[in-house]
């Protein structure tokens, strides 16, 4: 995984959800689209005091999964038995080997930047990755592929910041909704097409603000709220 797949990744996403090319920079796009993300942090491997990612910092000391393997295969994480006279000792013995791990993965392919993540390919800067495949600045998210920004979403395809979703397609900031299709802005709906700032409304399409339009006129509007998103 490299910076440059990542903006492909990135720019296959933009065609499909906004039909334009991609005009940011990896770090335009964290600050835009994922500034609210729980993503991994920069730290360092505490042995070797290289650059590593964690989903959480707040042990302050770590490895990463390949030095933790290498020192397992080498040596072992096993010490010599020593005499405990109180508290603190047992403590300080226990301080010596409580790296928390970083960068872990298992069964992945082309990670990058990430941390917890599972069965997946082609992920960058995410964390709790499970079953899913080009994943970018993600958290939690679940056999989904061309994902971006978004938060404990599954099943869902060429998505930008879809928070507690399932079954979402080219879609735009969608929140707790499930088989939800070319849309913007849409929060608790069920089965919508092609609407946009919705709310609590099941089974339609060419819906604004919970109106209905006709689809010359929603598309009309469309085109200038994608100008909106990306500009503003």
């Amino acid at each position: 995984m490299t910076d440059d797949l990542a903006l492909e990744i990135i720019n296959k996403i933009f065609k499909m959800v906004f039909d334009i090319d991609n005009p940011f920079t990896l770090d335009q796009i964290l600050e835009k689209f994922a500034f609210d993300v729980n993503l991994p942090k920069q730290v360092n491997d505490t042995i070797t005091k290289e650059v590593t990612w964690a989903d959480t910092i707040t042990s302050q000391r770590f490895v990463t999964q390949k030095n933790m393997e290498q020192i397992d295969s080498k040596d072992g994480w096993m010490q010599p038995k020593i005499e405990l006279n109180n508290l603190q000792e047992l403590m300080d013995a226990w301080h010596k080997i409580n790296l928390t791990t970083t960068e872990r993965e298992m069964d992945s392919i082309n990670v990058l930047k990430s941390d917890a993540t599972y069965n997946s390919e082609n992920v960058y800067r995410s964390t709790n990755t499970t079953k899913s495949k080009n994943v970018v600045f993600c958290d939690s998210c679940d056999a989904s592929e061309y994902i971006l920004a978004s938060q404990r979403t599954t099943t869902s395809n060429f998505v930008i910041r879809t928070d507690d979703s399932q079954n979402c397609s080219n879609c735009y900031n969608v929140i707790y909704s499930n088989k939800v299709s070319n849309s913007f802005f849409i929060q608790d709906c069920f089965n919508l097409h092609e609407c946009m700032f919705c709310s609590h409304i099941a089974n339609k399409k060419y819906c604004i603000a919970n109106m209905q339009f006709e689809e010359d006129e929603y598309r009309e509007i469309k085109k200038a709220i994608i100008s909106w998103i990306l500009t503003n």
